[in-house]
């Protein structure tokens, strides 16, 4: 039975309160290609539940699963080994919520996860306080971008080409919801993107990314300093927290913020989500940072207990006085990324990425070598870009028809924004410690009958 509370007369005077002519206004905003009218779905009649498992089973056997060949599919999510462990010990009844511990007398296992996971996500940044998570690395992005602009009192926010378009596309939509000014750079891994040149006196942030969608590492250290004379933040994005074990952090190089997203550890890539969001700064703006803080204490015994000591947001209190209306967290990814680190520790972290960085050293030069690819990089940590030569979505297309995952078409990527006609050729490779040489040679092999027709 359909449960709707609202009479004619309630929903009209609704959207006469808010001042929609119509429902279908409320939604002026999404682009018109995300809409679609209910019957655009053809929803078959209900079944049972034997049924539905029946045809469920069914289209399991159909699937193929992404570990069945060769896989080097990145662009800010990635396949890396998961221990069993970490899903044996989410399931535990004391972790085993996604929730907020509103009730910190019965949630300490979360709590105490929480905090870990703060530690171990200002350490990997080099900052000196993280919060308790945020729903994936794009949103962070989005909300470093207001907590500059609330820091600064200024009203701009400029993002480099490095940053991957999802984010820039978050960020744009976000932000100019919030009447900021959003300047995007233009996404080209072969241009010298002078960043700077974008950067005025109503700049409240430079967000950049580390490594870069196109996978170049840099020293952001220059960077910072130019950003700093100029009265603005540098917000740094991670989109593979696993580079953090390998690359000098965000923090030693003059970051702000930093943002990124947390799936490489402890999180599978379940078809896109869900992930956890990253986000750390500098102890002088922990009160203008969105989402929560989870803190220790002691007990009226003298017990070590965890608490919620920050909670910025509306939910907690004032509207006005809000940081963000983020309402959750990802509590659960948080807590398998904490088991995670912890079981690798800090050496583990360090030989997982020094591990992958080989790989993805042995696998550039090994494609690069296939006729008619270049290597687009003079730098990069597990995942880079190659030229095909002539337009890489279909050369991707038909090497996937023969069960190889061979990357990422950028062009092809919401968030791109101006002529995409010079990322057509490009190709983005990722090479995680799960990429064989068997797998290599697989592509090298593929791509070159693919060049070659």
């Amino acid at each position: 039975m359909r449960y709707l509370p609202l009479t004619g007369a309630d929903r009209a005077e609704m959207l006469r309160v808010v001042g929609a002519p119509t429902i279908d206004a409320l939604y002026r905003d999404v682009p018109a290609g995300m809409l679609h009218d209910a019957s655009a779905f053809a929803l078959a009649d209900g079944k049972g539940e034997f049924q539905v498992e029946r045809e469920m089973q069914a289209y399991a056997r159909a699937s193929r699963s992404a570990g069945d060949g060769p896989f080097f599919v990145g662009g800010g999510l990635y396949r890396h080994h998961v221990p069993a462990a970490v899903d044996h010990l989410i399931q535990r009844s004391e972790f085993l919520t996604a929730y907020t511990p509103y009730q910190p007398e019965i949630a300490q296992g979360t709590l105490q996860t929480l905090f870990e996971f703060q530690t171990q996500v200002a350490l990997l940044t080099g900052m000196d306080v993280a919060n308790a998570s945020l729903y994936d690395g794009s949103t962070a992005a989005a909300e470093a971008g207001m907590m500059a602009v609330r820091i600064t009192r200024r009203n701009k926010v400029v993002v480099a080409g490095s940053v991957h378009p999802h984010y820039r596309a978050v960020v744009r939509n976000q932000l100019g919801f919030a009447g900021i000014e959003v300047d995007l750079a233009p996404a080209d891994p072969r241009a010298e993107d002078d960043i700077m040149a974008r950067v005025d006196a109503g700049t409240a942030a430079v967000i950049v990314q580390n490594p870069g969608f196109f996978g170049h590492v840099s020293d952001l250290t220059a960077l910072a300093d130019a950003v700093h004379a100029k009265g603005a933040l540098l917000v740094v994005a991670v989109t593979e927290a696993v580079s953090l074990g390998a690359i000098e952090s965000p923090g030693a190089m003059g970051a702000d913020i930093v943002v990124g997203e947390g799936q490489s550890f402890g999180n599978m890539l379940t078809f896109g989500g869900p992930t956890v969001g990253l986000f750390a700064t500098r102890s002088k703006f922990l009160r203008q940072m969105p989402g929560r803080l989870c803190g220790e204490t002691v007990d009226a015994d003298g017990r070590r207990g965890f608490v919620l000591t920050l909670s910025t947001r509306e939910q907690h209190i004032r509207r006005d006085k809000a940081t963000s209306n983020i309402c959750t967290s990802a509590g659960l990814c948080a807590t398998a990324f904490t088991i995670h680190v912890a079981m690798l520790g800090e050496q583990g972290v360090s030989h997982l990425a020094a591990l992958n960085h080989a790989q993805a050293s042995l696998a550039a030069d090994r494609l690069a070598a296939v006729p008619g690819v270049t290597l687009v990089n003079d730098s990069f940590f597990n995942e880079f870009t190659l030229d095909l030569g002539r337009p890489s979505a279909p050369v991707v297309q038909r090497l996937a028809d023969r069960g190889i995952l061979a990357g990422i078409a950028p062009a092809t990527l919401d968030g791109v924004e101006g002529d995409t006609d010079r990322l057509a050729p490009l190709l983005v490779v990722a090479v995680t410690e799960l990429v064989t040489e068997d797998d290599v040679e697989a592509l090298a092999a593929a791509l070159a009958e693919e060049l070659a027709a």
